[in-house]
């Protein structure tokens, strides 16, 4: 296996932007109910001091992508969590979801959320042996499609 080497990337780049169709893709034909999208991240959200994004790259090929952002004080959430369908079960999500934790950690978080999805039961696994554990829907997911999924983590310094 190829070493797998952890970088931000800016959110417009055409690796990231590459990344987050695809992500898109697979999330459309996983839920294709109405109600069921995908939920927005700006740049602004993902600048330095803000947030990151984060691209996963194997044998210098982008191989997946993972962002976080403050959404209040002491609360950072995750966001499009993907890994390329040919690079799973390398470790490339614990991976970039331990970058996202320690760029959380830098903005100040005290705790992370995050929404999934039920049709993504890997996504879900990851996030349940990384230490997250169910929670009520928060913010923008209260009124979500009934196939979210929210968790969250309390962090240590």
């Amino acid at each position: 296996m190829s070493a797998i080497a952890i970088a931000r990337e800016r959110l417009d780049s055409p690796v990231a932007l590459g990344l987050i169709a695809a992500l898109n893709a697979e999330l459309s034909s996983r839920y294709r109910e109405p109600g069921a999208n995908h939920f927005r991240l700006d740049l602004d959200e993902v600048r330095p001091g803000r947030g990151a994004f984060v691209v996963a790259w194997r044998a210098s090929e982008p191989v997946g992508c993972g962002a976080v952002r403050r959404i209040s004080p002491g609360i950072c959430e995750v966001k499009r969590m993907y890994v390329d369908p040919g690079a799973r079960g390398l470790g490339i999500g614990r991976a970039v979801l331990a970058s996202l934790e320690a760029a959380a950690r830098q903005l100040g978080a005290a705790r992370l959320v995050l929404e999934t999805g039920t049709r993504q039961p890997e996504a879900i696994g990851l996030y349940l042996r990384a230490g997250f554990v169910r929670t009520p829907p928060y913010g923008e997911y209260v009124r979500s499609a009934p196939t979210s999924v929210c968790m969250a983590k309390q962090l240590t310094f």
